[in-house]
């Protein structure tokens, strides 16, 4: 193995270069499994109706930060100046940094003694318990689970679920499926159940020995069940909670340190 061996990350798009500066900035070098893209989908008509009827949507639920950039792309075209009165919910604090950045909105997030940032920690809010006849927009990619939807549906919400993007799986480029399968890394980092699911195919004895960081206890239970030994549950999917699993879960001495400095 590679004496430099650096942490590998798999989140797609433009958020890995957040993930990537954090984890470096604890002292560990990155590289990147390029193993999903995103990509957004062209606006349907009930695409068009939600944003025309936007302002009729007491609460608006998003998934994810590309959920929140698509939806925000989308308001900007029909809404120069949003509605009052709407109450944003969003599944992790990324995805609510993106809202509010984007749209200026105050974003409700899972309560902090939840310990993470899961779908089923933002339902265990007080304000999402009773839903009687109310209007909910939830804004997530194609596919994914149903929790939400099927949770505020049963709490007497009329939800609008909108897909506004898909997630694409390719194979990771070939060296660095060969360093995955050799476990030539310090440590995999992923927060996506899908994802795992698809990089477990190409994960071997090597690979299942080796730290695996995920954000969610949902996730470490996926990993467990597909082989992984010992997977570290981050407080989040943060590139800030994310790195600091990292570092945690790496031997000190594996880190990229300048001696000089601590003389």
């Amino acid at each position: 193995m590679t004496a430099s061996r650096p942490v590998l990350i798999c989140r797609p798009g433009e958020r890995a270069r957040a993930l990537a500066a954090a984890i470096q900035a604890v002292g560990f070098p990155v590289a990147h499994v390029e193993a999903m893209t995103l990509e957004t989908l062209p606006e349907t008509p009930a695409m068009r109706s939600a944003w025309l009827d936007f302002d009729h949507f007491q609460r608006v639920v998003v998934v994810s930060p590309f959920a929140g950039e698509c939806l925000a792309k989308a308001l900007d075209r029909y809404w120069p100046q949003l509605p009052v009165g709407t109450a944003w919910y969003a599944v992790g604090r990324a995805t609510a940094a993106t809202l509010n950045e984007r749209l200026g909105v105050r974003v409700h997030v899972p309560p902090a003694d939840a310990g993470e940032d899961t779908s089923e920690a933002l339902l265990g809010l007080g304000s999402l318990r009773a839903l009687d006849g109310q209007r909910v927009l939830l804004v997530a990619g194609e596919g994914g689970r149903t929790l939400l939807a099927d949770a505020l549906s049963a709490r007497g919400a009329h939800v609008t679920r909108l897909a506004l993007y898909r997630r694409c799986l390719v194979p990771p480029p070939p060296s660095v499926a060969a360093r995955l399968a050799d476990g030539d890394f310090r440590a995999l980092v992923i927060s996506s159940g899908e994802l795992l699911q698809h990089l477990a195919r190409w994960c071997t004895e090597s690979t299942l020995n080796q730290p695996l960081i995920v954000s969610s206890r949902r996730l470490a239970t996926l990993a467990v069940n597909l082989g992984f030994c010992a997977p570290v549950v981050a407080s989040g999917a943060t590139p800030a909670a994310l790195a600091d699993a990292v570092a945690g879960a790496c031997h000190p001495e594996d880190a990229d340190v300048d001696h000089e400095d601590l003389e």
